[in-house]
């Protein structure tokens, strides 16, 4: 897990402590980690914004402030399953683990009748998810596509044959049922699209990309868009 997606899922467990809080011991245990790192992860939320508090002594630890938390959200039944079952369709997309956080968080505030109530229409909804790519190579492509940075891949081509490639991450791009990245090639000195399952591993470089635009890319198809195109 990377260290970004680590904070995330730590701030989390803190919100689903509450008040009881938790010990930097089960913390660490939690995510695979030192004390000593869990610490640096507690200190760098603070630092974010995050209202961490913490308790010394036995039985002390660490926790989230109410504050920090979310209000109660005006979602009906019907909505919050389709959140679920968005999140649960799309198991290879992008992102895909920080969006189920995401809805974990919001079905948490739901007041209980209607949590009750989406938990019923929910179990009505069957989901035959795509296998997903392996986390360690969605996470380096994530990673890179946010940060901007070269990522090194090792692509098994149509063909069979396997390439070790530095990549500059444009977009990703679902089309056919598959999930690609859509980069500038330091190999073909061109825009390439990779197919995300033939990626065998990734990881990402020190290099920044050099500001390659969507734009290059060329037009979406009629049926696509953006995902925040509204």
């Amino acid at each position: 897990m990377k260290r970004t997606e680590r904070l995330v899922a730590l701030s989390e467990m803190l919100r689903r402590s509450g008040s009881r809080g938790c010990s930097a011991e089960r913390l660490a245990g939690e995510f695979g980690v030192s004390v000593r790192t869990v610490k640096r992860d507690l200190d760098a939320l603070e630092n974010s914004g995050a209202p961490i508090w913490s308790r010394p002594g036995p039985g002390g630890g660490y926790g989230l402030a109410s504050g920090g938390t979310l209000p109660p959200v005006a979602l009906s039944p019907s909505q919050a399953v389709a959140l679920l079952a968005a999140v649960s369709a799309a198991s290879d997309a992008p992102y895909a683990d920080l969006a189920a956080a995401g809805v974990r968080k919001i079905l948490d505030v739901l007041d209980p009748r209607t949590r009750a109530r989406a938990d019923e229409l929910a179990s009505r909804v069957w989901v035959n998810a795509p296998p997903a790519s392996s986390r360690a190579v969605r996470s380096a492509l994530e990673e890179a596509m946010a940060d901007q940075r070269v990522v090194r891949i090792r692509y098994t081509a149509k063909d069979g044959a396997v390439t070790t490639r530095d990549v500059e991450p444009i977009l990703f791009a679902s089309t056919s049922g598959r999930w690609f990245l859509v980069g500038w090639c330091r190999l073909r000195n061109g825009i390439r699209w990779f197919t995300v399952s033939s990626i065998e591993r990734a990881s990402v470089t020190a290099m920044a990309c050099t500001g390659h635009t969507v734009e290059e890319v060329g037009e979406p198809p009629a049926n696509a868009r953006p995902v925040h195109g509204g």
